[in-house]
Protein backbone atom coordinates (compact mmCIF):
# COMPACT_ATOMS: atom_id res chain seq x y z
CA UNK A 1 0.00 0.00 0.00
CA UNK A 2 1.51 3.40 -1.41
CA UNK A 3 1.05 6.23 1.29
CA UNK A 4 0.19 9.87 -1.06
CA UNK A 5 1.81 12.51 0.84
CA UNK A 6 -0.10 15.87 1.05
CA UNK A 7 0.99 19.55 1.98
CA UNK A 8 -1.02 18.67 5.44
CA UNK A 9 1.35 15.40 5.65
CA UNK A 10 4.46 17.61 4.43
CA UNK A 11 3.69 20.18 7.36
CA UNK A 12 3.88 17.60 10.09
CA UNK A 13 6.91 16.18 9.14
CA UNK A 14 8.75 19.42 9.58
CA UNK A 15 7.11 19.97 12.83
CA UNK A 16 8.30 16.14 13.74
CA UNK A 17 11.92 16.42 11.77
CA UNK A 18 12.16 19.82 14.12
CA UNK A 19 11.61 17.76 17.60
CA UNK A 20 14.29 14.74 15.76
CA UNK A 21 17.22 17.89 15.56
CA UNK A 22 17.03 18.74 19.19
CA UNK A 23 17.29 14.85 20.09
CA UNK A 24 19.93 14.92 17.91
CA UNK A 25 21.74 17.69 19.51
CA UNK A 26 21.62 16.21 22.46
CA UNK A 27 23.10 13.05 21.15
CA UNK A 28 25.89 14.77 19.83
CA UNK A 29 26.98 16.77 22.85
CA UNK A 30 26.88 12.97 25.02
CA UNK A 31 28.70 11.64 22.30
CA UNK A 32 31.69 14.35 22.32
CA UNK A 33 31.87 14.21 26.18
CA UNK A 34 31.89 10.47 25.84
CA UNK A 35 34.46 9.93 23.75
CA UNK A 36 36.45 12.50 24.96
CA UNK A 37 36.05 11.28 28.39
CA UNK A 38 37.72 7.76 27.02
CA UNK A 39 40.60 10.00 25.33
CA UNK A 40 41.41 12.25 28.56
CA UNK A 41 41.52 9.02 30.84
CA UNK A 42 42.95 6.35 29.22
CA UNK A 43 45.23 8.38 25.94
CA UNK A 44 45.15 4.94 24.14
CA UNK A 45 44.29 4.58 20.50
CA UNK A 46 42.91 0.51 21.23
CA UNK A 47 40.30 1.66 23.97
CA UNK A 48 39.04 4.39 21.38
CA UNK A 49 39.26 1.29 18.43
CA UNK A 50 36.86 -0.61 21.24
CA UNK A 51 34.55 1.96 21.69
CA UNK A 52 33.68 2.27 18.11
CA UNK A 53 33.68 -0.87 17.95
CA UNK A 54 31.44 -1.72 21.01
CA UNK A 55 28.81 1.29 18.69
CA UNK A 56 28.89 -0.62 15.37
CA UNK A 57 28.54 -4.02 16.41
CA UNK A 58 24.98 -3.65 18.11
CA UNK A 59 24.16 -1.88 15.45
CA UNK A 60 25.05 -4.24 12.73
CA UNK A 61 23.08 -7.72 14.97
CA UNK A 62 20.05 -5.63 15.35
CA UNK A 63 19.31 -3.40 12.03
CA UNK A 64 17.85 -6.44 10.04
CA UNK A 65 15.55 -7.07 13.16
CA UNK A 66 14.92 -3.38 12.75
CA UNK A 67 14.02 -3.14 9.51
CA UNK A 68 11.30 -5.89 9.38
CA UNK A 69 9.65 -4.34 12.67
CA UNK A 70 9.86 -1.06 10.58
CA UNK A 71 7.90 -2.59 8.02
CA UNK A 72 5.33 -4.48 10.19
CA UNK A 73 4.88 -2.23 12.88
CA UNK A 74 3.97 1.60 13.43
CA UNK A 75 7.01 3.87 13.09
CA UNK A 76 5.84 6.18 15.87
CA UNK A 77 5.42 3.41 18.00
CA UNK A 78 9.23 2.59 17.43
CA UNK A 79 10.85 5.71 17.79
CA UNK A 80 8.82 6.55 20.55
CA UNK A 81 9.78 3.30 22.79
CA UNK A 82 13.71 3.57 21.33
CA UNK A 83 14.19 7.00 22.40
CA UNK A 84 12.52 7.19 25.84
CA UNK A 85 14.32 3.86 26.33
CA UNK A 86 17.82 5.67 25.55
CA UNK A 87 17.34 8.60 27.56
CA UNK A 88 16.48 6.65 30.65
CA UNK A 89 19.84 4.67 29.91
CA UNK A 90 21.84 8.11 30.38
CA UNK A 91 19.64 9.10 33.37
CA UNK A 92 21.32 5.65 34.33
CA UNK A 93 24.57 6.46 33.39
CA UNK A 94 24.46 10.34 34.95
CA UNK A 95 23.80 8.15 38.54
CA UNK A 96 27.00 6.28 37.57
CA UNK A 97 28.66 9.39 37.47
CA UNK A 98 27.41 11.30 40.38
CA UNK A 99 28.29 8.13 42.83
CA UNK A 100 31.94 7.81 41.08
CA UNK A 101 31.53 4.40 39.94
CA UNK A 102 32.11 4.17 36.33
CA UNK A 103 34.70 2.15 34.72
CA UNK A 104 35.97 2.02 30.56
CA UNK A 105 33.21 -1.52 30.05
CA UNK A 106 30.48 0.39 31.97
CA UNK A 107 30.76 3.37 29.39
CA UNK A 108 31.32 0.61 26.33
CA UNK A 109 28.34 -0.79 27.58
CA UNK A 110 26.12 2.81 27.52
CA UNK A 111 27.68 3.04 24.03
CA UNK A 112 26.47 -0.31 23.10
CA UNK A 113 23.07 0.35 24.55
CA UNK A 114 22.79 3.51 22.79
CA UNK A 115 23.69 1.84 19.23
CA UNK A 116 20.84 -0.67 19.86
CA UNK A 117 18.13 1.92 19.78
CA UNK A 118 19.84 3.42 16.93
CA UNK A 119 19.47 0.27 15.06
CA UNK A 120 15.87 0.77 15.44
CA UNK A 121 16.09 4.39 15.12
CA UNK A 122 17.34 5.16 11.85
CA UNK A 123 15.69 2.71 9.60
CA UNK A 124 11.69 4.25 11.30
CA UNK A 125 13.04 7.81 10.77
CA UNK A 126 14.59 7.55 7.38
CA UNK A 127 11.33 4.96 6.11
CA UNK A 128 8.51 8.47 7.14
CA UNK A 129 10.44 10.25 4.77
CA UNK A 130 8.75 9.25 1.88
CA UNK A 131 5.24 8.79 3.50
CA UNK A 132 4.88 12.24 4.59
CA UNK A 133 6.86 14.41 1.64
CA UNK A 134 5.66 14.72 -2.06
CA UNK A 135 8.24 12.78 -4.36
CA UNK A 136 8.96 16.01 -5.77
CA UNK A 137 10.16 17.89 -2.60
CA UNK A 138 12.36 14.44 -1.14
CA UNK A 139 15.58 15.60 -2.99
CA UNK A 140 15.12 19.10 -1.52
CA UNK A 141 14.38 18.11 1.74
CA UNK A 142 16.95 15.53 1.69
CA UNK A 143 19.31 18.64 1.20
CA UNK A 144 17.78 20.74 4.26
CA UNK A 145 17.76 17.62 6.07
CA UNK A 146 22.07 16.97 6.03
CA UNK A 147 22.32 20.88 6.19
CA UNK A 148 20.89 21.28 9.72
CA UNK A 149 22.24 17.48 10.88
CA UNK A 150 25.40 19.66 10.21
CA UNK A 151 24.71 22.55 11.68
CA UNK A 152 23.76 20.60 14.82
CA UNK A 153 26.53 18.46 14.62
CA UNK A 154 28.42 21.65 14.35
CA UNK A 155 26.69 23.04 17.66
CA UNK A 156 27.23 19.83 18.97
CA UNK A 157 31.23 19.36 19.34
CA UNK A 158 31.16 23.40 20.52
CA UNK A 159 28.55 22.89 23.39
CA UNK A 160 29.91 20.21 24.40
CA UNK A 161 33.40 21.37 24.69
CA UNK A 162 32.23 24.88 26.05
CA UNK A 163 30.04 22.94 28.63
CA UNK A 164 33.42 20.31 30.01
CA UNK A 165 35.16 23.83 30.95
CA UNK A 166 32.49 24.46 33.46
CA UNK A 167 30.05 21.13 34.46
CA UNK A 168 30.78 17.89 35.29
CA UNK A 169 30.53 15.40 32.90
CA UNK A 170 27.24 13.85 35.21
CA UNK A 171 25.76 17.68 34.54
CA UNK A 172 26.66 17.37 30.64
CA UNK A 173 24.78 14.70 30.29
CA UNK A 174 21.19 16.66 31.25
CA UNK A 175 21.28 17.52 28.04
CA UNK A 176 20.07 14.45 26.24
CA UNK A 177 17.48 13.93 28.66
CA UNK A 178 16.14 17.68 28.06
CA UNK A 179 16.49 17.55 24.48
CA UNK A 180 14.38 14.22 24.46
CA UNK A 181 11.45 15.99 26.14
CA UNK A 182 11.94 18.63 23.45
CA UNK A 183 11.74 16.10 20.74
CA UNK A 184 9.09 13.92 22.58
CA UNK A 185 6.17 16.76 21.58
CA UNK A 186 5.70 16.69 18.21
CA UNK A 187 6.35 13.07 18.16
CA UNK A 188 3.04 12.61 20.09
CA UNK A 189 1.05 15.01 18.49
CA UNK A 190 1.68 14.54 14.97
CA UNK A 191 0.11 11.59 13.30
CA UNK A 192 2.80 9.26 11.08
CA UNK A 193 1.15 7.42 8.28
CA UNK A 194 1.28 3.09 8.92
CA UNK A 195 1.95 1.30 5.36
CA UNK A 196 1.72 -2.37 5.75
CA UNK A 197 3.37 -4.65 3.47
CA UNK A 198 1.34 -6.05 0.49
CA UNK A 199 2.24 -9.59 1.18
CA UNK A 200 0.56 -9.04 4.72
CA UNK A 201 -2.93 -9.08 3.31
CA UNK A 202 -1.90 -12.41 2.15
CA UNK A 203 -0.79 -14.18 4.81
CA UNK A 204 1.34 -13.59 7.87
CA UNK A 205 5.25 -13.83 6.74
CA UNK A 206 8.00 -15.09 9.20
CA UNK A 207 11.06 -13.21 9.87
CA UNK A 208 13.36 -14.82 7.32
CA UNK A 209 10.64 -14.51 4.48
CA UNK A 210 10.67 -10.69 5.25
CA UNK A 211 14.37 -10.16 4.97
CA UNK A 212 14.19 -11.76 1.88
CA UNK A 213 11.73 -9.70 0.55
CA UNK A 214 13.92 -6.72 1.35
CA UNK A 215 16.86 -7.80 -0.07
CA UNK A 216 14.83 -9.09 -3.84
CA UNK A 217 13.89 -5.46 -2.95
CA UNK A 218 17.44 -3.98 -2.86
CA UNK A 219 18.27 -5.75 -5.96
CA UNK A 220 15.59 -4.99 -8.10
CA UNK A 221 16.53 -1.21 -8.37
CA UNK A 222 19.53 -1.29 -10.79
CA UNK A 223 22.91 -0.34 -9.70
CA UNK A 224 22.12 -0.24 -6.14
CA UNK A 225 23.87 -3.04 -5.32
CA UNK A 226 27.14 -1.92 -6.80
CA UNK A 227 26.71 1.55 -4.70
CA UNK A 228 26.48 -1.18 -1.58
CA UNK A 229 29.23 -2.40 -2.42
CA UNK A 230 31.09 1.19 -2.92
CA UNK A 231 29.57 2.12 0.96
CA UNK A 232 30.94 -1.33 2.29
CA UNK A 233 34.66 -0.13 1.81
CA UNK A 234 34.69 3.14 2.11
CA UNK A 235 33.23 2.93 5.57
CA UNK A 236 35.74 0.36 6.50
CA UNK A 237 38.32 2.76 4.29
CA UNK A 238 36.98 5.70 7.02
CA UNK A 239 37.04 3.91 10.16
CA UNK A 240 40.73 4.82 11.24
CA UNK A 241 39.66 8.68 10.94
CA UNK A 242 36.91 8.29 11.96
CA UNK A 243 38.07 6.79 15.27
CA UNK A 244 40.84 7.75 16.00
CA UNK A 245 40.45 11.59 15.47
CA UNK A 246 40.32 12.37 19.12
CA UNK A 247 44.08 10.83 19.58
CA UNK A 248 45.52 12.51 16.03
CA UNK A 249 44.26 15.88 18.01
CA UNK A 250 45.62 14.68 21.36
CA UNK A 251 48.54 12.74 21.24
CA UNK A 252 49.83 13.55 17.50
CA UNK A 253 49.44 17.35 17.36
CA UNK A 254 49.12 18.04 20.99
CA UNK A 255 45.60 19.63 20.75
CA UNK A 256 43.15 19.75 24.02
CA UNK A 257 39.36 19.69 23.66
CA UNK A 258 38.92 23.09 22.32
CA UNK A 259 41.53 21.84 19.45
CA UNK A 260 39.65 18.56 18.57
CA UNK A 261 36.37 20.57 18.93
CA UNK A 262 37.62 22.88 16.39
CA UNK A 263 38.70 20.51 13.54
CA UNK A 264 35.09 18.85 14.12
CA UNK A 265 33.70 22.47 13.44
CA UNK A 266 35.76 22.60 10.02
CA UNK A 267 33.91 19.51 9.58
CA UNK A 268 30.89 20.48 10.07
CA UNK A 269 30.83 23.63 8.53
CA UNK A 270 32.48 22.22 5.03
CA UNK A 271 28.95 19.84 5.24
CA UNK A 272 27.04 22.35 5.61
CA UNK A 273 28.45 24.20 2.76
CA UNK A 274 27.92 21.07 0.77
CA UNK A 275 24.33 20.64 2.37
CA UNK A 276 23.43 24.41 0.80
CA UNK A 277 25.00 23.61 -2.75
CA UNK A 278 23.07 20.57 -3.37
CA UNK A 279 19.55 21.72 -1.57
CA UNK A 280 19.99 25.15 -4.58
CA UNK A 281 18.79 22.18 -7.08
CA UNK A 282 15.91 20.40 -7.14
CA UNK A 283 17.05 17.61 -8.81
CA UNK A 284 20.72 16.40 -9.45
CA UNK A 285 21.42 14.95 -12.81
CA UNK A 286 24.30 12.80 -13.58
CA UNK A 287 24.49 11.50 -9.60
CA UNK A 288 26.31 8.35 -10.08
CA UNK A 289 29.56 10.57 -11.78
CA UNK A 290 29.28 13.07 -9.00
CA UNK A 291 28.97 10.72 -6.06
CA UNK A 292 32.05 8.57 -7.34
CA UNK A 293 33.95 11.53 -8.39
CA UNK A 294 33.75 13.73 -5.41
CA UNK A 295 34.43 10.15 -3.30
CA UNK A 296 37.48 10.43 -4.61
CA UNK A 297 38.18 13.97 -3.72
CA UNK A 298 37.78 13.21 -0.15
CA UNK A 299 40.37 10.90 -0.63
CA UNK A 300 42.93 13.08 -1.37
CA UNK A 301 41.91 15.54 1.76
CA UNK A 302 42.34 11.90 3.67
CA UNK A 303 45.83 11.46 2.80
CA UNK A 304 46.38 15.05 3.20
CA UNK A 305 45.48 14.83 6.66
CA UNK A 306 48.41 11.80 7.01
CA UNK A 307 51.27 14.80 6.03
CA UNK A 308 50.22 17.60 7.99
CA UNK A 309 53.32 18.63 10.41
CA UNK A 310 52.28 18.76 14.02
CA UNK A 311 50.34 21.13 15.66
CA UNK A 312 48.80 22.88 12.11
CA UNK A 313 45.34 22.72 13.76
CA UNK A 314 44.63 25.61 10.78
CA UNK A 315 45.65 22.90 7.98
CA UNK A 316 43.98 20.24 9.72
CA UNK A 317 40.81 22.31 9.89
CA UNK A 318 40.88 23.49 6.19
CA UNK A 319 41.58 20.19 4.84
CA UNK A 320 38.37 18.48 7.18
CA UNK A 321 36.53 21.53 5.50
CA UNK A 322 36.82 20.69 1.95
CA UNK A 323 36.72 16.32 2.80
CA UNK A 324 32.93 17.86 4.89
CA UNK A 325 32.22 20.17 1.48
CA UNK A 326 31.90 17.26 -0.83
CA UNK A 327 30.13 14.16 1.97
CA UNK A 328 26.84 15.53 1.11
CA UNK A 329 27.15 14.94 -2.74
CA UNK A 330 27.11 11.54 -1.80
CA UNK A 331 24.67 11.04 1.09
CA UNK A 332 22.03 12.64 0.12
CA UNK A 333 22.34 11.66 -3.78
CA UNK A 334 22.13 8.19 -2.44
CA UNK A 335 19.45 8.89 -0.01
CA UNK A 336 17.53 10.50 -2.46
CA UNK A 337 18.12 7.23 -5.15
CA UNK A 338 16.56 4.71 -2.20
CA UNK A 339 13.76 6.83 -1.25
CA UNK A 340 12.69 7.47 -4.86
CA UNK A 341 13.03 3.83 -6.57
CA UNK A 342 12.48 1.32 -3.10
CA UNK A 343 8.77 0.51 -2.88
CA UNK A 344 7.82 1.93 0.40
CA UNK A 345 6.17 -0.79 2.34
CA UNK A 346 9.69 -2.74 1.92
CA UNK A 347 11.82 0.63 2.32
CA UNK A 348 12.15 -0.28 6.31
CA UNK A 349 13.77 -3.45 5.16
CA UNK A 350 15.78 -2.06 2.38
CA UNK A 351 17.13 0.76 4.51
CA UNK A 352 18.26 -1.67 7.40
CA UNK A 353 19.74 -4.07 4.65
CA UNK A 354 21.69 -1.35 3.41
CA UNK A 355 22.84 0.15 6.52
CA UNK A 356 23.99 -3.35 7.97
CA UNK A 357 26.13 -4.33 4.87
CA UNK A 358 27.36 -0.85 4.84
CA UNK A 359 28.42 -1.41 8.12
CA UNK A 360 29.57 -5.03 8.21
CA UNK A 361 33.18 -4.88 8.20
CA UNK A 362 32.81 -1.43 10.02
CA UNK A 363 33.83 -3.35 13.57
CA UNK A 364 36.81 -5.11 12.13
CA UNK A 365 38.06 -1.62 10.93
CA UNK A 366 37.33 0.18 14.21
CA UNK A 367 38.64 -2.43 16.14
CA UNK A 368 41.98 -3.16 14.22
CA UNK A 369 42.65 0.78 13.94
CA UNK A 370 43.88 1.34 17.24
CA UNK A 371 46.25 -1.74 17.57
CA UNK A 372 47.47 -0.46 13.89
CA UNK A 373 47.75 2.90 14.53
CA UNK A 374 49.93 1.87 17.48
CA UNK A 375 51.93 -0.53 15.04
CA UNK A 376 53.16 1.68 12.58
CA UNK A 377 51.82 5.18 13.58
CA UNK A 378 48.92 7.03 12.80
CA UNK A 379 49.69 9.09 9.78
CA UNK A 380 50.74 6.17 7.89
CA UNK A 381 47.30 3.94 8.23
CA UNK A 382 45.80 7.18 6.91
CA UNK A 383 47.85 7.22 3.82
CA UNK A 384 46.84 3.94 3.46
CA UNK A 385 43.32 4.11 3.64
CA UNK A 386 43.07 7.46 1.67
CA UNK A 387 45.01 6.11 -1.42
CA UNK A 388 43.35 2.46 -1.29
CA UNK A 389 39.47 4.77 -1.34
CA UNK A 390 41.11 6.34 -3.98
CA UNK A 391 41.97 3.83 -6.26
CA UNK A 392 38.86 1.93 -5.40
CA UNK A 393 36.55 4.29 -5.97
CA UNK A 394 37.80 5.37 -9.19
CA UNK A 395 37.94 1.45 -10.54
CA UNK A 396 34.52 0.82 -9.36
CA UNK A 397 33.60 3.48 -11.09
CA UNK A 398 35.32 2.86 -14.66
CA UNK A 399 35.26 -1.25 -14.70
CA UNK A 400 31.55 -1.74 -13.39
CA UNK A 401 28.00 -1.32 -15.49
CA UNK A 402 27.42 1.37 -12.72
CA UNK A 403 28.64 4.38 -14.59
CA UNK A 404 25.70 3.38 -17.70
CA UNK A 405 23.02 4.14 -15.03
CA UNK A 406 20.58 7.07 -15.35
CA UNK A 407 18.75 7.82 -12.41
CA UNK A 408 17.48 10.83 -13.65
CA UNK A 409 14.77 8.45 -15.65
CA UNK A 410 12.37 6.82 -13.86
CA UNK A 411 13.12 3.22 -13.11
CA UNK A 412 9.98 1.38 -11.86
CA UNK A 413 11.75 -1.87 -9.44
CA UNK A 414 9.93 -5.02 -10.15
CA UNK A 415 10.06 -6.83 -6.98
CA UNK A 416 8.85 -10.60 -7.63
CA UNK A 417 6.81 -12.96 -4.62
CA UNK A 418 9.21 -14.59 -2.24
CA UNK A 419 8.21 -18.33 -2.67
CA UNK A 420 8.18 -21.00 -0.29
Amino acid sequence: MEVIPTDKTFKEFIFFWVGQLFSLLGSMVVHFVIIWWLQVKTESPTVLSLGQFFYFLPMLLFMPIAGVLTDKLKRKNIILVVDSLQAYATLILIIFFIFDVTSIWLIFLFIGLRSIFQAFHQPAVASITPTMVPKDKISRINSVNFLFIALVQLIGPALGAFLWQFFTIDQILWVDVITFLIALIPLIIIKIPFVRDHSDQKEKNGFIKDFKIGFVALKAVPGLVILLIMSIFVNFLTQPLGTLMPYYVNTIHGGLEFEYALVLIFLQVGMIGGAIITSLKKEWKHKIPIMFYVLAFAGVGYAILALIPKGFFILIGITLLTVGLVVPFINILYSTILQTKVPQDKLGRVISIDTTLSMIISPLGSVIAGPIAELIGIQLLFLICAITMIIFSLSLYFFTSIRHIDYSIHIEPIVPEIID
